[in-house]
C-alpha cells in the first residue's frame, strides 16, 4: 500500500500537481476549520476568522511546491501546485478586498 501510494505521488506531472495543489488547502481548511469551531469562545463562532482560515490553507501550498521543486526536480508538478496556488490567492484578495464589482 505504502509503495503504490509513493508511486502515485513521486512523478513528474502537471496534473498531479493541479491535483495536490487544490487537495491540501481543502484538507488544511477543514483541519483548521474544525479546530477553530471546536476551540471558539463563549459567545463567538469561530476561534479565527474564516478569511485568515483561507488564507493560512492556501499557505500550505508552499511546503509541498518547495518540496517537489527541490528534492525530487519535478518542475511540472510544483508548476501545477503553483498554478492553483495563485488562483486561490487572487480568488481570496478579490473576494475579500473586493476588487471585482459583480463580488459585492
Amino acid at each position: 500500500m505504502k509503495n503504490r501510494i509513493k508511486k502515485i505521488l513521486y512523478r513528474d506531472s502537471f496534473l498531479l500537481g493541479i491535483v495536490l495543489g487544490t487537495a491540501l488547502p481543502l484538507v488544511s481548511f477543514g483541519i483548521l476549520y474544525a479546530v477553530s469551531t471546536s476551540f471558539a469562545p463563549a459567545g463567538k463562532k469561530y476561534l479565527v476568522e474564516l478569511s485568515t482560515l483561507m488564507l493560512l490553507s492556501v499557505f500550505t501550498n508552499l511546503f509541498t511546491i518547495r518540496y517537489y521543486l527541490l528534492k525530487p526536480k519535478f518542475d511540472k508538478t510544483g508548476k501545477g501546485i503553483l498554478l492553483v496556488t495563485f488562483i486561490l490567492a487572487i480568488g481570496y484578495f478579490a473576494l475579500y478586498l473586493r476588487i471585482l464589482p459583480w463580488l459585492q
